[in-house]
């Protein structure tokens, strides 16, 4: 008597649990960036807003929490003020932001925030990042209104709704024996969802096998998958036991199904129907009990109706689908995600004490504007891509007490920025294709040591002090011009000049800031944030 199949086919997936009925879409601000690295990721939920009303955001209150946390903090920088931002409904789908005179300096799209500004629907669900005194950025988009309480992070990172869905559907599946198909774009984490299937069903003290089927020459896959005898074919010098038969008993993953041979999905819909597998040069069937994943970033009912892609193996592959978002749909995610990936790297270097020990009054980890390219990148890699660029970050960044892009690595980030959805009122013409921090005409840019001291002192002088507008008229960004202020032998940072120098200034020039930086020759911003700290605006 044959052995049972390995999967059940009469079992159908199971339905989808009715969602709360409290959930509903509502504004958020999510944490991408803060002087404490760790509080990345931790959110406030702006239902208030959604409801009609407002929320009032300063350094003191209210508390940023991850989601399902009990206890949360405000965001407790010195440098924000205590008058508040005011975020309140503009109507349904809709936020105004109003900053108060003399208040926290927020910055969006690189511009400088005065009075108020309404985000529209569109705006929300891409999300807008905010910049707050140059040191923390939030990023405010939609999310849902129920929080879930702890639970296990299934070895995934991130608490945007995408992972809290896929964590839902992982939950569903896994202690039941259905084939499961994975779909995501790649670098999406489609392997990580299948081992988290894995380890959270009754197949978990059993081996997870992870196979590449793309990879597999058509010549070599029935060797490969279901073993071979030995002298079955030139070269084979010794059985082969096969990947069906080394998951025995556990669970065999099968990465981009999509690119399978028309050979290879013969066999694999033979052994899904029989629960066996025929080694090559073998005479009789061996029974295998594997619980079967698979992963694809193809469109498989498109390769179908071309005729290269089966349908009763997707049948039988579709036991229950997992969608993996891509990551330029879960932005919420992207600063948790990097601090994440860069503790990793630290650790391996032997330096994660430095992360840990990041001082708050000094320059943020996660510089803002590097956090507002990363936020804005289309990512076409996704998460992988995120993760071999933050390793490029932290490298760059050794001994700098922060994460530092290269120029190329600026360049990179500018020329790949998602677009943002038009404003109210703003014609898509008007809107450029694609926007990053700085903006910049395409072909304008230079070499920041093409810039001679004297051009860099013109610049600065000529512009008023204005970081953007200087950066613009030598044609290099923003994060260049502050590194060849430093280097400069001519000139001097807000962070050089003495409490005394700030003190006497502030007084002569009856606290006016744009007097000062004139007289003291220093980033109108960067002397704000001096004033502030030491107290001289009032606040």
């Amino acid at each position: 008597m044959k052995d049972k199949p390995f999967i059940d086919i009469s079992t159908a997936a199971t339905p989808r649990r009715e969602r709360e009925v409290a959930a509903r879409p509502v504004p958020a601000l999510t944490l991408i960036a803060h002087p404490t690295p760790h509080r990345a990721g931790e959110r406030l939920l702006l239902e208030e807003v959604a409801s009609g009303g407002s929320v009032l955001v300063s350094r003191v209150g209210p508390d940023f929490a991850l989601p399902g946390a009990t206890l949360g903090m405000p965001l407790a920088d010195t440098f924000l003020s205590r008058k508040p931002l005011v975020f309140e409904s503009a109507g349904p789908g809709r936020v105004r932001l109003r900053v108060q005179a003399g208040g926290t300096q927020v910055w969006v799209e690189d511009e400088p925030l005065a009075g108020a500004r309404e985000f529209g629907p569109e705006e929300l669900a891409v999300g807008v990042p905010l910049v707050l005194a140059e040191r923390v950025v939030l990023l405010l988009h939609q999310t849902l209104s129920s929080e879930l309480g702890a639970q296990d992070s299934l070895g995934m990172v991130g608490h945007g709704p995408g992972m809290r869905r896929v964590r839902e559907e992982i939950s569903r599946v896994a202690d039941l024996n259905v084939p499961v198909l994975i779909r995501g774009e790649t670098g999406s984490g489609k392997e990580l969802v299948a081992r988290a299937i894995h380890q959270h069903s009754s197949r978990r003290a059993r081996p997870f096998i992870s196979v590449n089927l793309g990879a597999i020459p058509k010549e070599l896959a029935a060797a490969e998958l279901f073993g071979a005898r030995r002298g079955a074919y030139t070269g084979a010098t010794q059985e082969r036991e096969g990947f069906f038969r080394a998951a025995h008993g556990g669970t065999l993953f099968l990465d981009e199904v999509g690119e399978a041979q028309p050979e290879v999905q013969v066999m694999l819909l033979r052994a899904l129907e029989t629960g066996e597998v025929y080694p090559v040069g073998g005479h009789a069937p061996v029974a295998v009990n594997v619980r079967l994943i698979t992963a694809t970033d193809a469109d498989l009912e498109a390769r179908i109706r071309q005729g290269s892609f089966k349908a009763p193996l997707l049948h039988r592959l579709a036991g229950f689908e997992v969608q993996v978002p891509p990551l330029r749909e879960r932005r919420e995610d992207i600063g948790v995600l990097v601090y994440h990936f860069a503790r990793q790297e630290m650790e391996a270097l032997g330096e994660a004490q430095l992360l840990e020990s990041a001082a708050s009054q000094a320059e943020p980890w996660l510089p803002s504007a590097l956090a507002v390219r990363l936020v804005r990148f289309s990512w076409p890699g996704n998460v992988r891509q995120l993760r071999n660029l933050t390793r490029q970050l932290v490298i760059g960044g050794r001994g700098q007490g922060g994460l530092r892009a290269s120029p190329r690595l600026e360049q990179e980030l500018d020329s790949s920025a998602s677009s943002r959805p038009a404003r109210p009122g703003e014609s898509e013409e008007a809107r450029p294709a694609a926007e990053s921090t700085p903006r910049e005409p395409a072909g304008s840019r230079r070499k920041p040591s093409d810039v001679t001291d004297a051009e860099l002192v013109e610049a600065l002088r000529a512009s008023a002090w204005d970081i953007k507008g200087a950066a613009e008229r030598l044609g290099i960004t923003r994060p260049s011009l502050y590194m060849l202020i430093d280097k400069s032998p001519s000139l001097r940072t807000a962070g050089d000049l003495s409490v005394e120098e700030i003190s006497t200034c502030f007084r002569e020039c009856g606290g006016d800031l744009d007097a000062m930086v004139r007289r003291l020759e220093v980033s109108k911003r960067g002397l704000q944030r001096r004033i502030r700290e030491l107290g001289l605006d009032g606040d």
